[in-house]
């Protein structure tokens, strides 16, 4: 138990008195801006694919969209998100002249892949809801996007909601891969407290149940939705 004492001692010291919690906050924030923001991006960019797959494909503007979807899908799920990573920050920025922040890029990664999955999980929401919602749509004169906006999509939501939580979750673990473009997260904040102790095990056992907390509060949060949604069909 002495040993591990000092072990504790050493991560305190440095923790408070060197003022390494600034860094975990720092990281803490860029952790969830980087999943929050990139969930965003990714239902957005989700739903509007998962809309353009499951639209007729009587004329040839909806299939040349289906193929730019599917292209688009493949290519993201096809790919491991470091590889995405380093591809945007150190060929695609530099080859466009662009410079960006780290934690922005990674923003926009983590929302273009988070589309390519939820584009998946959306379409299959979408599928799940009854063909009549749609002919109910159209009979009444909605068009076809306003019918999947106004009553399929929410609709959809609903039978997704786990799943969707379950992709925010990956989005959160997922952050500690954006230390290879130099951003700063969790993982870079509690590596660079074990360096500058030369102790590394209470450092990374801390991170572990930051990240067990959030995933915690994440699908505390998914369970009181669903429950608020069974009750608001219940009281209709």
């Amino acid at each position: 138990m002495g040993n591990f004492d000092r072990k504790i001692e050493t991560f305190l010291r440095v923790f408070i008195d060197q003022g390494g919690y600034r860094e975990v906050l720092i990281g803490l924030k860029n952790t969830l801006s980087i999943a929050i923001i990139g969930l965003v991006i990714g239902i957005v960019i989700g739903t509007a694919i998962a809309a353009v797959r499951v639209m007729p494909k009587y004329k040839i503007l909806p299939r040349i969209l289906n193929n730019i979807c599917s292209f688009y899908v493949a290519m993201f799920r096809g790919t491991p998100m470091v590889v995405q990573l380093l591809v945007f920050y150190y060929v695609l920025l530099p080859l466009m002249g662009a410079n960006l922040p780290s934690v922005t890029v990674a923003i926009c990664v983590f929302g273009l892949n988070s589309g390519a999955y939820i584009s998946e999980i959306m379409r299959g929401g979408i599928q799940s809801v009854d063909i009549g919602q749609m002919e109910a749509g159209r009979a009444v004169g909605l068009g076809f996007w306003t019918t999947m906006l106004k009553i399929v999509i929410p609709q959809a939501v609903k039978n997704i909601l786990p799943t969707m939580g379950n992709e925010f979750i990956t989005l959160i673990k997922e952050t500690s891969v954006v230390s290879f473009v130099g951003a700063m997260d969790l993982y870079v904040a509690f590596n660079n407290i074990g360096s500058n102790s030369y102790e590394f095990m209470i450092p990374y056992l801390v991170m572990a149940v930051i990240y067990i907390v959030l995933v915690f509060l994440i699908a505390m949060g998914v369970r009181w939705m669903e429950r608020s949604l069974k009750k608001s069909d219940r009281s209709r």
